[in-house]
């Protein structure tokens, strides 16, 4: 087992700034790009993770904390935000999503100590009995996915003008 509170918080602590960094200023085709139809763009990806940090990763782990398996934890609506955030910019979102984070590891800090049981449980509506380890680790998980899947994104906007070289760019073959 990798897990550690403290690492996981190193990642957490680091995704606003890293998707800050790499979408701030980019112009509305590199923001709005997507995959095809019924995917997402970068502009659609943050939003997700805006409503994450509302309505998930925190509630979850209190949940877990304070009620363990007596109730089950509400679902979550992966795609809510595809309506909330048309009159937004990327940046209104980067910034959002950076004080929503920044106010979750506090939380998550002031929740978490050096006793903490990690093996303490839940109820997931899909999985069932959940771990507090299994929870934070997803959350690490997930942003890591999500910014993987920005990259991809974007990378593919070019796919057809790199020509012969996207046989050794993995990022478009995938």
């Amino acid at each position: 087992m990798n897990f550690q509170l403290k690492e996981a918080i190193e990642i957490l602590e680091r995704t606003p700034k890293t998707l800050s960094y790499m979408l701030t200023g980019l112009s509305n085709s590199w923001i709005n790009c997507n995959e095809g139809e019924a995917t997402w763009s970068a502009f659609d990806v943050v939003g997700h993770l805006i409503e994450g940090e509302k309505n998930n990763w925190i509630p979850r782990i209190e949940m877990i904390l304070t009620k363990g398996e007596t109730e089950t934890f509400s679902p979550f609506d992966r795609f809510s935000q595809l309506q909330q955030n048309a009159d937004k910019t990327i940046e209104e979102l980067l910034s959002e999503f950076a004080k929503l984070r920044r106010e979750n590891v506090e939380t998550l800090r002031r929740l978490i100590h050096t006793h903490t049981d990690f093996e303490k449980t839940g109820v997931h509506p899909e999985f069932g009995i959940v771990k507090l380890r299994e929870q934070i680790s997803t959350w690490v998980a997930h942003d890591l996915t999500h910014i993987s899947q920005i990259a991809r994104v974007l990378a593919k906007r070019y796919q057809e003008d790199v020509g012969p070289w996207k046989a050794y760019l993995r990022i478009l073959n995938s």
